[in-house]
């Protein structure tokens, strides 16, 4: 009876610590991104192959995550899935064209130390920063963070993307860094 007990409580703290770090609700910072890239990594493996890749803030649902993924890209089919509630959904499949001579995984990009949402993660943080003290605005809240890949699979010219509002609604400011996470340019 004890052991029975003993296994239904240890089941509780299991099924609270996993619902509590559902991708959702994580924070929009490099910690809060890095525990989203391990569920990514979780669903499709650490060598998988993405075209697209990004995360939604709606409130209050809180974070979408949306990505165009394969673990084969030799086989030139691609699922673009969504991450909402703790819950992946796969909406649609998709074949990838690529110029005849060409490898699809040219054209495509992995979680990795090139790129990676806990460099995004930290990208919002700064970019949030430069806001409140370029702009004076108090908490701003992410709208979006992406990582934009290039058409012609030109790694280098890849980007990070992030879109933030006020917390109240209003004009929305965009940032874009390069891999290495210097500012290109913040428009508004």
């Amino acid at each position: 009876m004890k052991i029975l007990k003993l296994s239904i409580a240890i089941a509780a703290i299991i099924t609270v610590i996993s619902c509590g770090s559902s991708s959702n609700d994580q924070a929009a910072n490099k910690e809060g991104f890095t525990s989203i890239e391990n569920e990514i990594k979780d669903k499709f493996g650490v060598d998988a192959y993405y075209t697209d890749l990004k995360i939604i803030n709606i409130q209050p649902i809180g974070n979408v995550v949306s990505t165009t993924v394969t673990e084969a890209p030799e086989s030139m089919k691609m699922g673009e899935w969504d991450l909402n509630q703790g819950t992946w959904k796969q909406n649609s499949e998709i074949t990838l064209e690529v110029p005849e001579g060409s490898k699809a995984s040219d054209f495509m990009f992995q979680l990795d130390e090139k790129i990676s949402l806990s460099k995004l993660g930290e990208l919002v943080e700064k970019s949030m920063k430069q806001l409140t003290t370029e702009k004076s605005i108090e908490n701003p809240a992410l709208s979006l963070a992406f990582i934009k890949f290039p058409k012609n699979g030109a790694i280098a010219e890849t980007e990070y993307a992030i879109k933030l509002e006020p917390e109240n609604g209003g004009t929305s400011f965009s940032f874009y860094y390069t891999l290495e996470g210097d500012l290109i340019k913040m428009d508004y």
